[in-house]
């Protein structure tokens, strides 16, 4: 009988696994251990690059959590990404009569046909100030996964 060796994540492997983002202090941003696992091919965008980074060469069975700092996970800050908003603009991308909340994040049609989506910081007459950063962005994150299956 030979010695298989434990297939290992590979940047185009096709995998079944768990996987759970946190904040440092525990809360859970998204997690598949209460459901089905994931499905996942590596290198095709269905988790950020970063992330798909932080599976390569995990073993399959491995159960682990990693922290991942800022740079390794949803980038630093950009503060240019802190941007005004005007009234007009607003407008056309809101439901009519619709109210804006201080913390609202609120999606908007790209000039590039795509959405992206920022966080209202302050509302005045004249328009927004939004934050166009991912919401984890700065953050140092954990990353727990278990590697059910490697094809």
């Amino acid at each position: 009988m030979s010695n298989h060796a434990i297939p290992v994540v590979t940047p185009d492997a096709y995998l079944t696994l768990h996987y759970r983002l946190a904040t440092l202090d525990g809360e859970d941003i998204i997690s598949t251990f209460k459901e089905s696992p994931a499905t996942l091919q590596m290198g095709n965008g269905q988790l950020a690059p970063e992330l798909e980074r932080a599976l390569l060469n995990l073993e399959e069975g491995s159960h682990t959590t990693q922290e991942l700092a800022p740079e390794q996970a949803f980038g630093p800050r950009n503060p240019e990404l802190i941007q005004r908003v005007s009234r007009a603009t607003l407008k056309e991308n809101s439901a009519f009569g619709e109210q804006y909340i201080i913390g609202d994040l609120v999606e908007f049609a790209a000039p590039s046909g795509g959405r992206f989506a920022g966080i209202l910081r302050a509302i005045d007459e004249d328009g927004a100030l939004f934050d166009f950063n991912h919401p984890l962005a700065g953050q140092t994150v954990l990353f727990e996964t278990k590697i059910i299956g490697i094809l």
